[in-house]
């Protein structure tokens, strides 16, 4: 197993880790962005208006996601099992 073997296994996780979490994340940045401006522009500061809009919009989200999000993660894993013999190595 090589150090650039180690890298290339270490960034293809990191960005998997990064496309996974990626819609949940953004649809909080707009949710709440959006709810931030309503706020504002109504005056209105209650702490529940901010928080259930974004986590009804994230849990929507991450239902409709979950199939892509676990064939991709599948995917990552079905490569990592068929590079096992190159991790070991002679």
């Amino acid at each position: 197993m090589t150090q650039s073997f180690v890298l290339t296994v270490l960034s293809q996780a990191i960005i998997l880790t990064l496309m996974l979490s990626a819609p949940m994340l953004l649809t909080g940045l707009v949710v709440g962005f959006v709810v931030a401006l309503l706020q504002t522009v109504t005056s209105i500061q209650e702490q529940t208006l901010s928080f259930v809009p974004k986590a009804l919009a994230v849990f929507a989200v991450l239902i409709l996601t979950t199939p892509w999000m676990m064939s991709t993660a599948i995917g990552f894993l079905a490569r990592m099992y068929s590079n096992i013999p190159n991790m070991v190595g002679p």
